[in-house]
């Protein structure tokens, strides 16, 4: 029997992602909150959920600390216990983990995990600082580099030692943008071609606009309970079946390679043992695309292809939609947008969609069985859980 099931999801929510003028950070986790309340009319919010973990990163953008109890109360949940979880862009990953501890360790029947970030008024020079608050402050930040350099340096290193493109790089943005399109929570809804990514600016050489993630604001969640509790809630409940979270040196000048996560390949490892399935079982997975080379890397240190193939896959059109195997569905980062406290749960939101069947224009025939992999920092954090559906 492939994976036994660890925990149930029963609902899941998520807020328009994009520029969202107007609203505080814990107005979209009430949004995300709304829809995972209205696709489970059998949950009594206020009664069944006993605790709630929130990913948030950093409290500079809104100068607002204190996320878990301003979260619960935003959600309508007050008077349970509420933990704000950080791991850098991986901080609703790990707010995922916190979840599966709470319901496994038996303390727990039902709880709420998510995450939320508010990014766009603040201008790209501040974001990038804050963003920056992830890498090592001594030897990285202080020097100046920001997390553009760090994974152009990794994309040089992949470039260097195995033939890796620009334009295979290109393709991954292309095919991401392609399947944002088709989504309508995504931050952008439209397709770029490959000249457009080609040609766009350089940020970091040799990551151009178009290889880089977009800053944006959204929240994200999931509703989790025991097994053979989830058909008191719906009758298409999703299982988590493995779960497997690493980590690594703060600093990437302390790492043996630049052209693999350890930390992934890690919690990749813990998460396919646990589930008892290989790569080539994966129906559908979500990884962490904050650059073109980062899903590049992901593709080798998930087992989707051996190390140095990553470029050749994209090329060859296999993560797309209709092929072996779909990878990014909702646009990723890199076209959905990547509000940081809120992409683990956001990605773990697509897989729910896909295994329900409820993917729309964007769904993935017949898919059983789905993995999100997200990354904090440029590595330091990982966390990759593997879905099966009913």
């Amino acid at each position: 029997m492939k994976g036994k099931p660890l925990v149930s999801i029963v609902s899941a929510g998520l807020s328009k992602f994009g520029k969202i003028e107007g609203l505080y950070a814990r107005e979209l986790f009430a949004e995300a909150a709304k829809e995972a309340y209205e696709r489970c009319p059998n949950l009594n919010p206020k009664k069944d959920i006993q605790a709630l973990f929130v990913g948030h990163m950093g409290e500079s953008y809104e100068h607002q600390g204190h996320t878990g109890a301003t979260a619960a109360d935003w959600a309508g949940l007050l008077h349970i216990p509420a933990i704000r979880t950080e791991g850098a862009c991986a901080s609703s990953g790990a707010a995922l983990r916190a979840g599966i501890y709470a319901v496994l360790s038996g303390l727990c029947d039902v709880v709420m995990v998510g995450g939320v970030e508010k990014m766009t008024h603040r201008t790209t020079p501040e974001v990038t600082e804050f963003l920056a608050m992830a890498s090592d402050y001594p030897f990285e930040q202080w020097h100046g580099i920001t997390f553009p350099g760090l994974f152009a340096l990794m994309a040089t290193a992949h470039m260097h030692k195995y033939g890796t493109t620009e334009k295979q790089m290109a393709m991954v943005a292309v095919k991401n943008h392609y399947h944002g399109s088709l989504n309508p929570k995504a931050h952008m809804q439209k397709e770029v071609t490959l000249e457009t990514a080609l040609s766009s600016r350089v940020i970091a050489w040799p990551l151009k606009l178009y290889d880089c993630s977009l800053i944006t604001d959204g929240a994200s969640c999931l509703i989790l309970t025991k097994p053979e509790l989830a058909k008191k809630y719906t009758d298409t409940p999703v299982h988590i079946v493995g779960s497997g979270q690493a980590s690594d040196t703060i600093g990437m000048y302390e790492r043996e390679e630049f052209t693999s996560l350890k930390a992934a390949k890690l919690a990749a490892k813990k998460a396919y043992e646990m589930a008892n399935v290989k790569p080539e079982d994966i129906d559908v997975a979500e990884v962490h695309d904050c650059f073109t080379i980062a899903e590049i890397i992901a593709y080798e240190d998930l087992g989707f292809c051996k190390p140095g193939e990553g470029g050749h896959l994209a090329e060859k059109g296999e993560t797309k939609l209709g092929g072996r195997i779909p990878i990014n569905t909702s646009g990723g980062l890199k076209a959905k947008g990547h509000p940081v406290g809120a992409t683990g749960t956001a990605q773990a939101y697509e897989i729910y969609l896909q295994l329900t069947e409820q993917a729309e224009k964007r769904q993935v025939k017949d898919a059983e069985i789905g993995l999100t992999h997200n990354v904090g920092g440029s590595g330091a954090t990982a966390a990759v859980h593997i879905y099966r559906r009913e």
